[in-house]
């Protein structure tokens, strides 16, 4: 079973002293001793790698601590949901209603995962995924083993897993065609 982003940090920051030689608050108070704003993340990543060879989720773990020890709030998925559909991409939420509403119907077993920049469907794993492409467009990506022929897929590596996506412009293009796209990846995941 894989484990949740919050779940692998705790586990990520459980290893630390016997990884590293050093805990998550070590780490965090040798942050605040370089001098690097604790709430630029990608500064401190980048000094975590290039100055103690740290790796990726190791630097994210202590990333993240730094920065809530700092007052850092992580953004819940309202949060996530609200900037991606802000200024002018506010008036493609109804697109992305229509599609989350296709794709939970399709059944219980479906979870909907709201991330920084699109919406995760999973089922067994990611089967869509809904982004704000454009300020005119919500791409729609599907992740398909064997995808059918459809002139509106087009081959794609994003959004999230994807291996194919479709473009739209309306919440009316949530047609029966793109609901049997939505199907047909449902099954196939």
């Amino acid at each position: 079973m894989a484990l949740s982003g919050a779940e692998m940090l705790v586990r990520v920051s459980a290893s630390l002293p016997e990884k590293t030689g050093k805990s998550v608050e070590e780490w965090v108070a040798a942050v605040g001793k370089s001098g690097i704003d604790p709430l630029d993340q990608r500064a401190v990543r980048q000094w975590l790698k290039s100055e103690h060879g740290l790796t990726k989720p190791q630097q994210e773990a202590i990333a993240i601590a730094a920065a809530k020890e700092a007052g850092w709030a992580e953004p819940t998925a309202d949060d996530h949901l609200a900037a991606q559909y802000a200024g002018s991409k506010q008036g493609l939420k109804p697109i992305y209603e229509a599609l989350l509403a296709a794709a939970t119907s399709l059944g219980d077993d479906v979870v909907v995962e709201v991330r920084a920049g699109f919406v995760a469907v999973n089922r067994k794993r990611q089967f869509a995924a809904v982004q704000p492409a454009t300020a005119s467009r919500v791409d729609l990506g599907l992740r398909f083993v064997d995808p059918p022929s459809d002139e509106r897929l087009k081959p794609a590596t994003a959004p999230g897993q994807s291996t194919h996506k479709t473009g739209l412009t309306t919440a009316e293009q949530v047609d029966d065609g793109v609901k049997a796209l939505l199907r047909q990846a449902y099954e196939q995941n």
